[in-house]
């Protein structure tokens, strides 16, 4: 579905993203995990089109789109999520979703004017579109309820079926569990697998690590904006250059010795 290669951002003299090529593979939950500052929104931003690489290529579906706008690679069918969901608080949450189909219609001012056929037909389909996403997400009840007046929770869900409605193929989710207890983490990993389950291509960002062990199929793990590692959860969970990533080389020899006693005693 994507494919990275070699894909590189500099911002003057730091690398944040740094040679880095893996796949993104189709139907299938790809996970992105790393320490604070490891450069993993970066490398989301670059796929996204919300930046342009400093070098590298970005394959999607066989199409080197590199440096292309973050419109132009929704309209391609690559939707984003972000860390804090941006609603429209005084409208609906119907009406939200309603914008993000906006994306797939062709009415310009000149049928705004007139009020065409055309545009009630892609006014309908909108709403159409946007009352299936908020049916999948589980949120039908909260339609007509202020964005302004639902709970974290439910953004993120909203955020979910904001990417819903723009019809992607791929959607990148950055931390969609983020800022939620670990209840309502169970039904957001749930809501992911339904996503991956009706053949859509999922890639996360992620600091809940029971969360991605669980649910990715796929982890590639970043540390000051290379890639380390990547492989199946298993692999990652033992990777001696993973742990130490996140606990240091002290924790790491810790753990290290800690699994040799245990398979000792095994």
């Amino acid at each position: 579905m994507l494919e990275i290669q070699q894909l590189t951002k500099r911002f003057g003299g730091l690398a944040a993203v740094r040679e880095v090529s893996t796949t993104v593979e189709a139907g299938k939950i790809n996970a992105i995990i790393g320490p604070n500052g490891a450069g993993k929104t970066t490398f989301f931003n670059l796929i996204s089109g919300a930046l342009a690489p400093s070098s590298g290529r970005i394959v999607y579906e066989g199409r080197d789109v590199a440096g292309l706008r973050a419109d132009q690679m929704a309209a391609l069918g690559v939707a984003r999520t972000f860390q804090t969901t941006a609603l429209f608080d005084r409208a609906t949450v119907l009406d939200n979703l309603i914008v993000g189909h906006r994306l797939r219609t062709r009415s310009g001012l000149w049928d705004v004017l007139v009020r065409t056929r055309r545009l009630h037909e892609e006014e309908k389909r909108c709403r159409r579109k946007a009352e299936e996403a908020l049916e999948f997400v589980g949120l039908s009840h909260a339609a007509h309820r202020m964005a302004g007046d639902i709970s974290q929770e439910e953004r993120k869900r909203v955020a979910f079926a904001l990417a819903l409605a723009t019809e992607p193929k791929v959607v990148l989710l950055d931390e969609p569990a983020g800022g939620v207890n670990p209840e309502e983490t169970v039904g957001l990993a749930a809501l992911i697998r339904k996503m991956r389950d009706s053949g859509l291509t999922v890639c996360l960002i992620e600091h809940k690590m029971d969360m991605i062990m669980n649910l990715a199929d796929k982890i590639m793990v970043l540390n000051y904006g290379e890639k380390i590692a990547e492989g199946s959860p298993a692999e990652i969970r033992s990777n001696p250059q993973v742990i130490e990533a996140y606990l240091g080389s002290d924790g790491a020899h810790d753990v290290q010795d800690t699994k040799e006693a245990a398979d000792a005693a095994a």
